[in-house]
């Protein structure tokens, strides 16, 4: 019978920025780590997937932060499969302190994908059984996250080495660290991120520049993630923020 996988992490200097907070990146990573660790617990992980010519992609987050750990702080993390759709699987986190208090919630949309012809695998014979647990750590259909109206600034990025994954394309997590940075050094240092939803577009590979578009209107960013390159918009990032 399937169990949610629970996981203890313990928060190093390194993974945090200047407020001694954990970094929104690592955050992300960490939500990869556990959920690469269930996904071949499922018998659908890395190797299953290279295997058969396959590969998850991520399609949406939605997660919700009370607060974010600290510097030598542990914190218990748990993952499950909570839903099923059509093509999209939905997959659960939450996070809580060493006080078993939750300060984080997320939610997370994925689609198995057959790699060589870059679209969603629609037959499931040959595959693992997929269950779920039918509990939502976070409520969320994630929504359709609204364009940019107002150009308020603009950031350029260059995708580095570092920011591809096993699928040659950038990190799912690289894309809420483009959009946070581009509300200004300033803005960030008095502020922290509440709530984040992000809906991931199009692929985007090494070698290629990126710009972030920002409309900020009071608490509330709005982010269209687009490629230099060629135009294309990569990602749209809302991010809520809170004193």
């Amino acid at each position: 019978m399937l169990k949610k996988l629970k996981k203890d992490y313990l928060i190093r200097s390194y993974e945090c920025d200047k407020n001694g907070e954990l970094r929104l990146i690592t955050l992300m990573n960490i939500f990869q780590d556990i959920a690469d660790n269930h996904i071949a617990d499922m018998g659908l992980g890395l190797d299953f997937c290279r295997e058969q010519g396959l590969a998850w992609v991520g399609t949406n987050y939605h997660i919700h932060i009370d607060r974010l750990p600290k510097f030598h702080e542990k914190i218990t993390v748990q993952t499950w499969p909570s839903a099923e759709k059509k093509l999209g699987k939905i997959r659960d986190f939450i996070v809580a302190d060493s006080c078993g208090e939750n300060i984080i919630t997320a939610s997370s949309q994925w689609i198995l994908i057959d790699f060589h012809k870059k679209r969603p695998l629609v037959s499931r014979e040959g595959l693992p059984a997929y269950q779920v647990i039918p509990e939502r750590a976070l409520q969320t259909d994630f929504p359709k996250i609204a364009d940019v109206s107002r150009v308020d600034c603009r950031m350029e990025f260059n995708v580095r080495f570092d920011d591809i994954d096993f699928n040659k394309h950038v990190n799912n997590a690289v894309y809420p660290l483009w959009a946070a940075e581009a509300v200004g050094a300033d803005f960030r240092t008095a502020h922290t991120p509440e709530e984040i939803e992000v809906a991931f577009e199009k692929e985007c590979r090494l070698g290629e520049k990126v710009i972030v578009e920002t409309e900020r209107n009071g608490q509330i960013s709005l982010h269209r993630i687009c490629s230099l390159n060629d135009g294309r918009e990569l990602a749209r990032v809302k991010i809520a923020w809170k004193m």
